[in-house]
Parts: C-alpha cells; sequence; structure tokens
C-alpha cells in the first residue's frame, strides 16, 4: 500500500479528488496518510479531519529561517514514511534536499499545458489570466514529477481543456479544474501506485 503524503496551501480541492478517488476505487494500492499545509488557516486541512486523516501544519513563520523550515518539513515526511508526496496546490517552493530525499517520488499538478505557462510567478490564478491575455484556444494541466527546477521535471500525466470566449480567469480555472484536474491527479497516483510508470532517459514510460 502506496502511502501518501498531501501537501496543500489552501481549500484542498485536488485534495478532495484524491480522496473521492480512492473512496470510490478509482485509486487503488494507495492511502493518504498525511496531509500538511503551511497555512494554518487552509480548509484542506478540515478535509483532512473530516476524513480521519492525520492534519499537520508546518508554516515558514514558525522558523527562524527557510533552511529550518525545510529539514522540518523533511523531517516530518520521513517520520510518516510516505512514499509518495503529492503537491496539490502547495505554494511554497519545495527544495533541494526534499527533492533528493525523494527522487521520482514527488508530484506537482499545474494548471496549464507544460511548457506553455509555467516556471516562476505562473501559479494560481495567475496561469488563466496569462492564458487570457496570450488569447491561446486550448489549455489545460499537468501532472509532472517534481525536479529541482520550477515545473521542469518528467511529464506524467496531461489534458487538454478549451478556452471559450467571455471566459475570466475564475470561469477558466474552475473548468481547469473540473476537466482537468481531477481527473489527471487521481490517475496519475493510480498509476505510480500499481508500479504503471517508469522514468528512462528523462521521460516517463507508463506501462499500458
Amino acid at each position: 500500500m502506496l502511502k501518501v503524503g498531501v501537501l496543500v496551501s489552501g481549500g484542498g480541492t485536488n485534495l478532495q479528488a484524491i480522496l473521492d478517488a480512492i473512496d470510490s476505487g478509482k485509486i487503488t494500492n494507495a492511502q493518504v496518510t498525511v496531509v500538511i499545509s503551511n497555512n494554518p488557516n487552509a480548509y484542506a486541512l478540515q478535509r483532512a479531519e473530516d476524513h480521519g486523516i492525520k492534519a499537520l501544519c508546518i508554516s515558514p513563520k514558525q522558523y527562524e529561517d527557510r533552511e529550518d523550515f525545510h529539514k522540518a518539513l523533511l523531517n516530518r515526511l520521513q517520520e510518516e514514511q510516505v512514499d509518495l508526496i503529492v503537491l496539490a496546490g502547495f505554494l511554497v517552493a519545495v527544495p533541494p534536499m526534499i527533492v533528493e530525499a525523494y527522487p521520482y517520488r514527488i508530484i506537482n499538478i499545474h494548471p496549464s499545458l507544460i511548457p506553455s505557462f509555467c516556471g516562476v510567478g505562473y501559479y494560481g490564478l495567475h496561469v488563466h489570466e496569462k492564458v487570457l491575455e496570450r488569447g491561446v484556444r486550448v489549455t489545460g494541466a499537468t501532472v509532472h514529477f517534481v525536479d529541482t527546477g520550477t515545473d521542469t521535471g518528467p511529464i506524467i500525466l496531461q489534458k487538454a481543456v478549451k478556452v471559450k470566449q467571455g471566459d475570466t480567469p475564475q470561469i477558466l480555472q474552475k473548468r481547469v479544474m473540473e476537466k482537468a484536474e481531477w481527473k489527471i491527479l487521481p490517475k496519475a497516483i493510480n498509476l505510480i501506485a500499481n508500479g504503471k510508470v517508469t522514468v528512462k532517459d528523462g521521460k516517463v514510460m507508463i506501462e499500458e
């Protein structure tokens, strides 16, 4: 059974999608054992508690410097013996010390089709604002492994979503979540939990 730790900063809608997929059997051989947020007021922590899952806040504000925060986060992940770390709207950069401790065992959901609209500064609503500003016809979401860059790790799954005339960033964000994020993040976890994902020469191979 794959022990999954979910890191989240806000409402936890992607966390809810994961929990629903486990409950419905769309994800097998995996369980969320801990949810950690940098934000004590994150509703994701309540979602975890409602599901009987350990919910913790580890915030940079609790430590004198970032390195101490990073060490505390890494130590807690190791204490919880998580096998896979899922970044589900975690608005804190994951440091190299954690990436190196969990090679190809950290995944992230990004609300665009990488390599478009990604990298430093592209998160949350900013992504959708830039999509609309550029006038592209298709956007989407990407699940990828996390490396020491920003949104540069090997891509696991992607799903396209149409951009419609009259979209606002908020409307587009909701469509991308519903049509793409909430579908491919649970799917990626299920593939990993069942040994279907390998990385070769920096690219993800998925066993059919």
